[in-house]
């Protein structure tokens, strides 16, 4: 499988009419609440395209669901795979963009190391 940095990808879901989340739910006292990601994570996209590879894999589906199921997976899977060029294709980029004849610093001796190379030298 192809493997692909977590990025959000923007989705706009919104909540069924009449539904609405709770107010007023607080954590209790010395928890801190954590603020779930909103969105779909490119890793479960990829959870997602798992499953349905494990699902099919151990007969979950009728064979005339299998096509539906086949093409879904087949456009996720080129989306994650398309995703996953295009960020190839950017790292390549910012690579090539850093100054080629860019040199290494020099490193300096110790004071120390110096020192004594120099009391040698008159030696």
């Amino acid at each position: 499988m192809t493997e692909i940095k977590d990025q959000e990808v923007s989705t706009d879901i919104s909540a069924p009419q009449g539904v609405q989340a709770p107010t007023g739910v607080q954590a209790p006292p010395g928890v801190q609440a954590v603020q779930q990601p909103t969105g779909i994570q490119i890793a479960d996209l990829q959870t997602i395209l798992n499953i349905i590879d494990l699902a099919s894999s151990r007969g979950a589906f009728r064979a005339g669901e299998l096509t539906q199921v086949g093409a879904i997976a087949d456009k996720l899977q080129g989306f994650l795979r398309g995703l996953a060029d295009e960020q190839k294709k950017q790292e390549e980029k910012s690579k090539q963009s850093a100054p080629a004849d860019a040199k290494a610093p020099t490193l300096t001796p110790a004071p120390a190391k110096v020192k004594a190379e120099a009391e040698e030298k008159k030696e």
